[in-house]
């Protein structure tokens, strides 16, 4: 859809990524460590001075006590991270229950593995889990279950309840829980993130995946990180040695730097994406779509069902071509794809672009 975009001047609202830039603070502190000559290979599991950043940030977010020598692995982007959890703890006959709509990377990294990938389809417009559900799908087969909260692409956020209600599975059936949290900052209406680090029963058995270029608007560095208990750290050092074995030595200072230097930065991240939400959602009030709930992540899920009765690839193509504005169809993050008339906008965008989309799509 990028590429559509650029092919037909359009305005991008598809691919997740900010159209705005990473913070001066970090830019100059990349800068700085550059000149300073820290321009060679990092420590394989991410420099002292991150982890134990990272470890305070958990801490303080979320009450984890965290080893940051033991239990934090700097990674190339989440991406990456979440391919390891998964080599980590997939092997070859197991079942990884997986909730559809879903990032794209999931299942190919549990084929990879030799595993299978067991979809539970969520549905619109509440994207809720059934926990019942759930149940009924768990095996002798089954190894691990992976959620992602804030969720993309829904912009749903699990509750207390479905924290519980995971906890209990994953201790009953002794599973195991990656979690997808790379948008854990960006939670809406006053509403905390669950964390999986909340929990110490739950975190004994989960590996927490998150990203530094959803925190910084820096997705072009591929930082993230990996925080597990020990025992599966290690194991995902293992592999995550031989995929990039280590990552951007200078980048990983300067974000250590920006945590201890700008820490309030992650803490305004939430008001700084609400108001985007919200210019955004009044912008688009005029117009004929369904707007679906935004609880946390930069994404928002419109319902087109009053507009066209395209399905929703061929509806994206047009708003591309003949609208001027792109969008993603909510049907290609489905395993066996989805009849819903739902696409996602991306609102990690300049007001005035929000504007003048929303007013392109009101016209509809």
């Amino acid at each position: 859809m990028t590429a559509l975009a650029n092919q037909h001047g359009a305005l991008n609202l598809s691919q997740g990524f900010p159209e705005f830039d990473a913070p001066e603070r970090l830019k100059l502190r990349l800068t700085q460590h550059v000149q300073a000559g820290m321009n060679q290979y990092a420590p394989s599991p991410g420099v002292p001075v991150l982890q134990q950043q990272i470890a305070a940030l958990a801490e303080r977010k979320y009450g984890a006590q965290i080893h940051a020598e033991a239990q934090v692995t700097v990674t190339a982007g989440a991406t990456e991270a979440l391919f390891v959890a998964i080599q980590t703890l997939v092997r070859p006959g197991d079942e990884v229950i997986v909730f559809d709509p879903a990032y794209d990377s999931y299942h190919p990294a549990i084929e990879l593995a030799g595993g299978t990938s067991v979809h539970i389809a969520l549905q619109a417009p509440d994207y809720q889990v059934d926990w019942q559900q759930v149940a009924a799908a768990i095996t002798p087969q089954t190894r691990a279950i992976i959620v992602n909260t804030p969720h993309n692409p829904s912009a749903k956020t699990l509750k207390a309840a479905d924290m519980a209600a995971l906890k209990a599975l994953v201790i009953e059936h002794d599973l195991y829980v990656i979690s997808d949290e790379v948008y854990e900052h960006i939670t809406f209406d006053a509403q905390p993130h669950l964390s999986a680090l909340r929990d110490p029963a739950l975190a004994a058995r989960a590996m927490v995946v998150a990203s530094f270029g959803k925190t910084f608007h820096c997705t072009g560095w591929k930082l993230g990180y990996c925080i597990a208990p020990e025992a599966l750290s290690k194991e995902f050092r293992k592999i995550h040695q031989y995929v990039t074995f280590s990552c951007f030595t200078p980048a990983q200072l300067a974000l250590a730097d920006m945590l201890n230097e700008e820490p309030e930065h992650v803490d305004a991240l939430a008001d700084f994406y609400q108001h985007k939400r919200d210019l955004l959602i009044e912008a688009l009030k005029p117009g004929r779509f369904t707007i679906l709930p935004s609880e946390g992540s930069y994404f928002l899920l419109l319902d087109y069902s009053a507009i066209s009765s395209l399905d929703d690839v061929r509806f994206c193509d047009y708003l591309v071509e003949e609208v001027g504005v792109a969008a993603i169809p909510l049907s290609v993050f489905y395993a066996d794809g989805s009849t819903d008339k739902v696409i996602r906008l991306c609102f990690a965008k300049e007001d005035n672009t929000l504007v003048e989309a929303a007013k392109r799509l009101c016209q509809l």
